[in-house]
């Protein structure tokens, strides 16, 4: 599966995910919990930033993890210790048979998510079951308003289409599983609203989590052109405006289940 990481492997986004994951583990992790003994698979494990809430609420699991990137699966190996099978794979290269799957902002980055999803399929022992979680950066909305700050996010959906994936996947998630032929498919947005009432989002979502993975790509985002460094700057000064004490900021992810018979 030839695609590109459009935030890259760098130690900041590392740090990224991390704090991404624990920020809004309740509220992306809820309602999930795979029985004692169930065969759980982990799909685009990364840095384990997800794995450690998978076997927090999951301890009896047989949970594997597994990822492309055998930096990231040393890193994940490192934050997650002992008890989960971790794996180098590509993802149409899996095989097994499992009781349910986790997928969680791995689709974004694919260019043919269905294809990937139908595969996933294959895994799936009958009743089984597949968790996606998805964003979609076009859900962002936040005071004070800013074109700036919105070309800088725009900057950021054009470079992951130009790698083959597509940062507004959320809002695709229904017909993505159909396609594939799940079963019983259902989505629930998960909303993210922050406001200086809430100083633990401010700091863990507003700043560290959206605001640092626009920032990520802006070297990329001004050697194509997309900005110069005076537009660059000026929006990503806006999107940090908005941590301020009477910015707010809001984002919907996407959460999916669906089965098999």
């Amino acid at each position: 599966m030839d695609t590109t990481y459009v935030h890259g492997y760098t130690a900041p986004e590392a740090r990224r995910l991390g704090d991404q994951a624990d920020t809004l583990a309740e509220l992306l992790h809820a309602g999930t919990a795979y029985p004692a003994g169930s065969r759980v698979l982990e799909v685009g494990c990364g840095v384990g930033a997800q794995t450690v809430h998978l076997v927090a609420r999951s301890p009896d699991a047989h949970l594997t993890a597994v990822d492309v990137s055998a930096d990231s699966l040393a890193q994940a190996r490192a934050r997650v210790g002992p008890g989960v099978g971790f794996h180098q794979a590509d993802l149409f290269d899996l095989d097994g048979e499992y009781d349910h799957l986790f997928v969680c902002f791995v689709l974004e980055h694919l260019p043919e998510p269905v294809k990937a999803l139908s595969h996933l399929k294959t895994l799936l022992r009958p009743g089984g079951t597949i968790t996606v979680i998805e964003g979609d950066h076009g859900s962002a909305f936040f005071h004070p308003r800013s074109a700036h700050a919105q070309a800088a996010i725009d900057c950021l959906v054009r470079l992951q289409a130009d790698a083959g994936g597509d940062a507004l996947i959320g809002r695709r998630l229904y017909p993505l599983l159909a396609d594939a032929g799940f079963g019983d498919v259902t989505v629930e947005p998960r909303t993210v609203y922050v406001d200086a009432s809430r100083p633990e989002l401010v700091t863990g979502f507003t700043r560290d989590t959206f605001t640092a993975m626009v920032e990520g790509v802006g070297e990329t985002a001004v050697a194509r052109g997309l900005l110069d460094e005076a537009g660059w700057a000026r929006g990503v000064a806006d999107l940090h405006r908005t941590a301020a004490a009477d910015g707010t900021f809001h984002y919907t992810f996407f959460k999916a289940t669906g089965g098999v018979r």
